[in-house]
């Protein structure tokens, strides 16, 4: 990649798609971005806590639109549409507008929009290497975490790439199991109570801070990351721990709702990329490896909605997920990618908690024809450890994302 100056790395051109600089060169509002993603798939068997089920199906179909709105401010609308039990589900992924001209770096995001925890979470998952996220994603994040809320990023004058960010978010999807409230509940929110929970909910339910930072290696770049995320209601109330068995069984508590299945009060998130090319040239031929860790803490269910001493409970430290992934496209047409995770869980059963692992070996092989189109074979070995009653299985998963129109460009 040619170097822009001095103080500008490969990592930093990369990520400058997503600053506020690189959005005035968006559509204007009278001309916006408009596009279509195609998600379609066979798959010979079920995976615990994840989107795609046995058979033929829809995966994550998504329309969006995006714009400049004026020349302070730029918006983004993504809908997404699902296929559950035979029925089409419409969901709204992004609703968000973004400053453009704000000084001396910084920049604010506001509506609904994708966490900037980690390093799959704020791309779309149409963008994978593979048909599904890691298990540690799907444990802990649901999958992708999107929520309504607020951030404040900044981008540092630096000769290497650093932006830091806060996020706080309405966090209902990352509510521990059992603690959703419904419609007739609602008139009780503003005293912070649901009358069958009985236990007090935080408007704000999530808090997050990250750190990135990156440059460049020879032909290659890398970037690496930290985040923390403040979960205010992630701990559940006693007697509820039968509705996260049932959330996290994956077949009858198959959910299509984004929630995370395990959750707790702190969870930290490790992250690094690595990509290279021959000679810097990325079209041909290109190596990307990466890797997250997860570890979440304070997830010993409340009594009465207040943290007593539970000794049993608390006698198991935390939960923890990782995965390392290498995806090498050998060829303009074709990459191939291995990608291996293990998820380590805890189920409450009494005043006690049963130790929960899953093993995934994941392979894939897929075939681009251009930017726009890739049709991907992935096999994945799937071992599980007391993982509410998962089997040994190995699936296989055909899959073909198309996309259609204007679609913007990706993140590092």
């Amino acid at each position: 990649m040619t170097v822009l100056n001095n103080r500008v790395s490969c990592v930093a051109a990369a990520c400058a798609f997503f600053t506020t600089s690189a959005f005035a060169e968006d559509p204007t509002l009278t001309n916006p971005a408009i596009s279509a993603v195609l998600d379609g798939y066979y798959q010979n068997t079920e995976r615990p806590m994840a989107e795609r089920g046995e058979g033929f199906g829809l995966g994550h179909t998504e329309i969006a639109m995006s714009a400049n709105i004026d020349d302070m401010f730029y918006g983004k609308l993504t809908a997404v549409i699902e296929m559950h039990d035979g029925e089409t589900e419409l969901g709204l992924e992004e609703a968000f507008i973004q400053t453009l001209a704000m000084p001396w770096g910084f920049s604010i995001r506001a509506g609904r929009f994708l966490s900037d925890v980690g390093y799959l979470n704020n791309q779309h998952v149409h963008t994978d290497a593979f048909s599904d996220r890691p298990a540690a994603y799907r444990a802990f994040l649901g999958s992708h975490y999107f929520d309504d809320g607020v951030r404040v990023n900044y981008v540092a004058p630096t000769d290497l790439y650093w932006t830091m960010g806060l996020e706080g978010f309405k966090g209902d999807s990352m509510r521990a199991a059992g603690g959703e409230h419904d419609e007739h509940d609602e008139h009780d929110e503003h005293e912070g109570h649901s009358d069958h929970a009985e236990r007090e909910y935080k408007n704000i339910g999530v808090y997050t801070a990250y750190t990135k930072i990156g440059g460049d290696i020879g032909n290659g770049s890398w970037q690496a990351g930290l985040s923390y995320m403040r979960n205010e209601n992630g701990r559940m109330v006693e007697g509820e721990h039968e509705d996260h068995a049932a959330l996290a069984a994956g077949h009858e508590g198959h959910d299509h709702s984004h929630s995370a299945t395990f959750t707790g009060e702190n969870t930290y998130i490790a992250d690094f990329v690595y990509k290279w090319a021959p000679n810097g040239n990325y079209k041909y031929q290109h190596l990307t490896v990466s890797g997250e860790y997860f570890r979440v803490t304070d997830f010993a269910p409340l009594e009465d909605g207040h943290d007593h001493d539970h000794d049993s409970a608390d006698s198991v430290d935390d939960m923890q997920g990782w995965y390392l992934s290498s995806v090498y496209q050998f060829s303009p047409n074709w990459s191939a990618g291995v990608r291996y995770g293990e998820t380590d869980v805890q189920e409450l059963h009494g005043d006690h908690f049963d130790a929960q692992k899953l093993k995934e070996t994941e392979v894939s092989l897929a075939w681009h024809h251009s930017h726009f189109s890739t049709v991907r074979l992935q096999y994945t070995n799937q071992k599980g450890t007391n993982y509410f009653g998962i089997e040994d299985d190995n699936v296989l998963t055909l899959q073909y994302v198309m996309t259609l129109g204007a679609h913007g460009a990706h993140q590092f």
